[in-house]
Parts: structure tokens; sequence; C-alpha cells
């Protein structure tokens, strides 16, 4: 941990990893359907014009995904989960509300 810091927040999949927990004071995981994930990830990442043209930006999107699902496979970071948000909620919700529920610990 950053000297004087009181919080330092990690970000993404990979920062929940099993080799890192002892590290790791909270998890948050957010469930997303992954064609939701894939169709919002392509969009942003063509609007910000990163990994090439459309057809350049699809193909690293795919590639992409199939390490992150073998990643998943193995670590399985929800389990470790202290929350659960429900990034792509099936049940309706208010603009600025979010679904929460407490991780399996």
């Amino acid at each position: 941990m950053s000297a004087g810091l009181d919080l330092v927040v990690v970000e993404g999949v990979g920062a929940s990893q099993r080799e890192l927990a002892t590290f790791i004071d909270a998890t948050v995981w957010v469930q997303s359907d992954f064609a939701a994930a894939e169709k919002r990830g392509i969009a942003r990442d063509l609007a910000q014009g990163v990994n090439g043209d459309p057809e350049e930006t699809v193909a690293f999107w795919h590639e992409w995904m199939a390490e992150e699902l073998r990643f998943l496979d193995r670590q399985r970071p929800w389990e470790r989960a202290c929350m659960v948000v429900a990034g792509t909620p099936p049940i309706p919700l208010e603009k600025d509300q979010l679904a929460i529920a407490p991780g399996p610990l």
C-alpha cells in the first residue's frame, strides 16, 4: 500500500485474483451479461479510437474475451466478493439505483 493513503482502489477483474487476496481488504464483483458487456466494450473502444478499425476492434474484443473467460473460469472472483452489484440487472431500476447483494463470503 502507498504510504500515507487511507484508501487505494484497484479496478479490474484481475485485481481480485486469489494470489492477491492477502493484500485486499474488500472486493466488489459487478455482474454483467456477456452480450451487453461486449456491445458496450466494442462501442467504447470505437468511440475512443482504440484497437483499430471496427473489424480490428471486434477481433481484439473476441481475443481479449477468450482470455478473460479462461481467467474467470480459473479464478471465480465473484466467489470471494464482499458485495455483488448487478451491472446489467434483469430487474427494472430507476436511473440512479443499483441492485446490490452481499457476496458469498
